[in-house]
This record gives C-alpha cells, sequence and structure tokens, in this order.
C-alpha cells in the first residue's frame, strides 16, 4: 500500500493544510479544532502529513531534541483517520519520524514520549524498548523522573502523578496523540487499565515513553 508521505518544518504549513487536520479531528474524542492546530503549529518543529489518494489521512506534530543531553523524538498533537486503512497510516507516520531520528541522533538510542487518552494508541509503541508505563512494571525512580520531564515539557508541570503518569486536565483540549484500534476489543485489558481513572471532560491524558535502539533504528529506518 502506498502513501504520499511528507514531513517538513512546521513554518511551511500553509492554512489550507491546517484545513484538511481540522476535517479529520473534527468532533473527535479528543476535542481538538483548528485553533489547537494553529497553535501546535508554532509550538512544534516538524510535521508529519500522511496522503492517500490525495486526501489526508493522518498527521503529527514531533520535534526532534535532547533533554538533558537525552536524544528524544516527541510526539505532539497527532490524529489518524478513522477508517480502515488506519493501521497503516500510523506505521507510515512512525516511520517517516523515525527515520528523522536515525539521521538527527546516528548511532544513539532515542526516547520516544507522547501523550495518550485512547489504550489503543499504545500501539505506536511496538517495538520500542522499555515502554513506561507497562504492565507487571513498577516505575523506577529514574522513569518516574522522566515522566516528570516530559510533563514539564508538554506544559503540565506540577499536574502528573508520577506512579501513574496520569496528568491532570485544565479542562481544556491538549495535544495529545489522538489514535484508536481498529479492534478495541484486541488491546488487553492490563492495557487498558492505565486509562481507566482518566476523566475525559477534565482532558486527562496519560504521559508515556519508550526507547528506540539505535540498532533497530539503524538497521529498519537509515536513509
Amino acid at each position: 500500500m502506498t502513501f504520499a508521505v511528507e514531513t517538513k518544518d512546521c513554518t511551511a504549513l500553509a492554512d489550507g493544510e491546517l484545513a484538511d487536520m481540522a476535517d479529520i479531528v473534527t468532533d473527535g474524542p479528543a476535542g481538538f479544532d483548528i485553533g489547537l492546530l494553529s497553535k501546535q503549529a508554532e509550538e512544534w518543529v516538524l510535521i508529519t502529513q500522511i496522503r492517500d489518494a490525495g486526501k489526508l489521512v493522518g498527521f503529527s506534530f514531533c520535534t526532534l531534541e535532547r533533554i538533558g543531553g537525552t536524544p528524544c523524538l516527541l510526539w505532539g498533537l497527532a490524529s489518524v483517520k478513522r477508517n480502515a486503512k488506519r493501521d497503516q497510516v500510523l506505521k507510515a507516520i512512525i516511520g517517516a519520524q523515525f527515520r528523522r531520528a536515525v539521521l538527527a541522533f546516528p548511532d544513539e538510542d532515542v526516547l520516544i514520549g507522547t501523550r495518550f487518552i485512547d489504550a489503543g494508541a499504545f500501539q505506536a509503541f511496538k517495538g520500542l524498548e522499555d515502554i513506561c508505563p507497562r504492565p507487571g512494571h513498577k516505575p523506577s525512580g529514574e522513569e518516574r523522573a522522566w515522566s516528570r520531564r516530559l510533563a514539564k515539557r508538554f506544559g503540565a508541570e506540577g499536574r502528573i502523578d508520577d506512579r501513574t503518569f496520569i496528568v491532570t486536565g485544565d479542562s481544556n483540549a491538549t495535544g495529545c496523540f489522538d489514535f484508536s484500534a481498529t479492534k478495541p476489543e484486541s488491546v488487553p485489558e492490563d492495557v487498558a487499565a492505565f486509562f481507566e481513572p482518566l476523566d475525559h471532560e477534565r482532558r486527562d491524558v496519560l504521559i508515556a515513553f519508550g526507547w528506540a535502539m539505535a540498532e533497530d533504528l539503524a538497521t529498519k529506518f537509515a536513509p
């Protein structure tokens, strides 16, 4: 299956592209609107867009940066159109951004961090190592510290529970990774349990992260 995949600087986004994004997310569970999309375009560095037969079917804002010296690929607001091809669209987004990570951080492990509101979105972390949170694992002190660092980076300092990784919302929509599984019943119960405490009206989110290992990035995504 072939999609048109483009990653470019957010400064190059046109109003028409923002309108196309808004068409995908209108009335979605994340509460995105064109005003929030415009704000994200100012706050993030890169935007990946996926088109199928000329129509936008998915996108993700992201940035490649170092936090305390650690290479990071941070996913901001993202959304994939709810259709039968959503899994392939998600894979295309991730592949495009991992290729950027290889170029930015050759021969280094990269932390991937984002915010989720749906357990199905954990599919985006397939293949990563040491994912947090994960079933049956008690976060270490360093992992809890990473949750706080990411909360600060996402503008939610002081609002995260570093044991559950849940960020208490302020009733405003936030730039999470909006994706739901094609078959929600396939999501493991112990993964879905992470999301049960979320208050969606309050716009709570779950911060999650994992590691893309240098060898895997070089093998699968090197140009």
